[in-house]
């Protein structure tokens, strides 16, 4: 799977309101199908299909303890979703910058042009 292929697969994953539910419950801590599945009215088939689009995407992994299959977070897809996104998070905050240089600068520029008329002219 490419790189580009994987961010897909994440992105698509987070983009469910349920999928991120689970996750916020897993950052507490591992828990079974069952767990996963009490605070939502769903069955548990439809959890299980829920859990499936976050194992191929990488966000989750399932464990083996005994009779019990817990699912964790995975880190590595959401270090490889952040630094994606910190890309252009430093693009706009330049962009920001930038803008608000110019403003700063038109505002400067305002207030000297203002300072040079004598006074009772208008504008």
């Amino acid at each position: 799977m490419t790189s580009s292929d994987r961010l897909d697969a994440t992105f698509a994953a987070l983009a469910d309101p349920t999928r991120r539910a689970i996750l916020a419950r897993l950052a507490s801590g591992e828990a079974s199908v069952m767990e996963l599945a009490e605070p939502f009215e769903m069955s548990q088939p439809a959890i299980s299909k829920h859990l499936k689009v976050l194992e191929r995407a990488g966000l989750i992994s399932r464990g083996r303890d005994a009779q019990r299959r817990p699912r964790r977070l995975e880190a590595k897809r959401f270090v490889e979703a952040t630094e994606w996104l910190e890309k252009y998070r430093r693009l706009w905050a330049g962009n920001f910058q930038r803008l608000d240089t110019l403003l700063d600068q038109l505002k400067l520029d305002d207030l000297r042009t203002k300072e040079k008329k004598p006074v009772g002219t208008k504008n």
